[in-house]
């Protein structure tokens, strides 16, 4: 008891982070979550303030608490969480609604975040590192099953059915001969009713894996139309020429028989939100239809099944650009494709798209080696530093490349042998690696709360979002960006 009312603000020292939290959001341009809200019916409840919701749920994320159930509960048990609401109240699905609405906004915020990294100079990109990890969906590894097995499960299925329909009007006669007609066998109902119901659950993604498989293989004919088409512009042949042309136009045909058989998807994560990321691709026969080994995940279809550590798990493919000097993430993306080859250029492009720069160096493991890369960063004048494996490590200087590699593995094996290459390379672990430790071991982050590619790869870039933030306000550079300075 107190004889006046005290300030909650007062139980919090003066710079505890979560004011500089509040001061970081003060700073945003929120217009792209305001006109968002303003779309809305005005009729009805009124909203809370938007840049109060945006703390709330970086402040939770920063704090490693991502449940919007936790998060509502912090908002009556932790007192910075309180200070953070003015002491309100927002109920979990008020929280999570307003996170799934707003999803495209955190990308916006993730690079306005990244610019006032810039401007307190906690970037230079002299020297970034790529790397992926593996992180868990919001989805069973048990819950997925293969075409094949689909069509196995259908078919047994089917047969227990009928089994049950014939088992249940032999026993409605007996009961009716016995107790009169209008006699349910209630036992035999719940489990017919239970095998259809996982039945109808089975076809239905057999049908949604077939028509993913009828997306993929129309893609690749249309691909394969193209490369021919390009091929028979330059030919001087003119009977190849002729034989290329036909290739692409039968290809075009098979694409538009399939493309004809296609049906409309009601799913909201369909597509590829950035295009420029490569994607998990069914494995298809030519005909267009999945093959015996293609799976669908029953609770969070776009994930997938990958390897991590020597274990695999049904999850998603998280990668992040970080420059040396201060640990900031320069751009983050997420896929379900699990190799991480594909995924170089385009981080890169993000890069440059995010900050206005391209890096003068970047390091990457052997994941990343290819020669498309390689010649990449010779085109857009980056020093490429790509792991080609064990040979170029310190105890490993007898092992040679492999004579089936091209002379692009052979010169970069050179480059990371010599004292310069060796420095550079070394660096890239206390770079890029500690940053998934900080989101996966500090801050809790090991599986996805929400379901879908679209958002997923919203999430993971609340989660990049959340560790610049940190790594801005922690910063003595910060005193100098604050609101009353600004």
């Amino acid at each position: 008891m107190v004889l006046f009312p005290s300030s909650m603000r007062d139980s919090l020292e003066e710079d505890h982070i979560v004011f500089r939290i509040l001061d970081v959001v003060e700073t945003l341009d929120i217009s792209s979550v305001t006109r968002s809200i303003e779309e809305k019916d005005p009729r009805g409840t009124r909203p809370y303030h938007p840049r109060m919701m945006l703390a709330l749920l970086m402040y939770g994320y920063c704090c490693g608490i991502y449940s919007s159930r936790k998060i509502a509960a912090a908002t009556y048990d932790i007192i910075p969480f309180r200070v953070l609401t003015a002491d309100q109240h927002p109920h979990f699905t008020v929280i999570n609604d307003f996170r799934l609405r707003h999803l495209e906004a955190f990308v916006d915020l993730f690079v306005q975040v990244l610019r006032l990294c810039g401007r307190a100079g906690l970037l230079d990109l002299e020297h970034v590192s790529l790397d992926g990890t593996k992180l868990e969906a919001n989805a069973s590894k048990h819950k997925a099953m293969s075409h094949a097995r689909m069509e196995k499960e259908l078919e047994r299925l089917e047969t227990e059915i009928r089994a049950f329909v014939e088992q249940a009007e032999t026993v409605d006669a007996e009961e009716d001969e016995v107790y009169g007609n209008g006699r349910e066998a209630h036992e035999l109902e719940e489990e017919l009713k239970r095998r259809e119901t996982r039945r109808a659950r089975i076809a239905e993604a057999k049908q949604q894996l077939e028509q993913e498989a009828l997306r993929v293989r129309e893609q690749e004919l249309r691909e394969r139309a193209r490369q021919q088409r390009q091929r028979a512009d330059t030919e001087e042949d003119p009977i190849e020429e002729k034989r290329k042309r036909t290739r692409a136009r039968k290809a075009e045909e098979k694409a538009d028989q399939l493309a004809s058989s296609k049906t409309e998807s009601e799913s909201d994560d369909d597509g590829d939100p950035d295009g420029d990321l490569p994607t998990h691709k069914v494995p298809t026969t030519p005909n267009g239809a999945p093959t015996g080994k293609a799976q669908r995940n029953f609770t969070d279809p776009d994930s997938r099944i990958m390897k991590r550590g020597g274990m695999y798990l049904q999850g998603y493919n998280c990668q992040i650009v970080v420059d040396e000097r201060n640990q900031i993430i320069v751009a983050a993306a997420l896929t379900n494709q699990a190799p991480d080859q594909e995924h170089f250029a385009p981080m890169m492009d993000r890069v440059r798209q995010n900050t206005g720069r391209t890096p003068r160096c970047v390091s990457a493991d052997t994941g990343y080696m290819s020669e498309d890369n390689v010649d990449y960063c010779e085109e857009h004048g980056i020093d490429a530093y790509l792991s080609v494996g064990r040979s170029h490590a310190k105890h490993a200087d007898e092992v040679e490349p492999s004579a089936s590699k091209s002379d692009v593995w052979k010169a970069m094996n050179d480059k990371l042998r010599t004292k310069e290459g060796r420095e550079i390379y070394a660096r890239r672990k206390a770079v890029v690696e500690p940053v998934f430790g900080q989101a996966k071991e500090a801050r809790g982050f090991r599986r996805f709360s929400l379901r879908g590619l679209r958002k997923v790869r919203a999430e993971w870039n609340l989660v990049c979002l959340c560790g610049n933030i940190l790594k801005l306000v922690g910063s003595t550079a910060w005193g100098k960006l604050a609101p009353k300075t600004l």
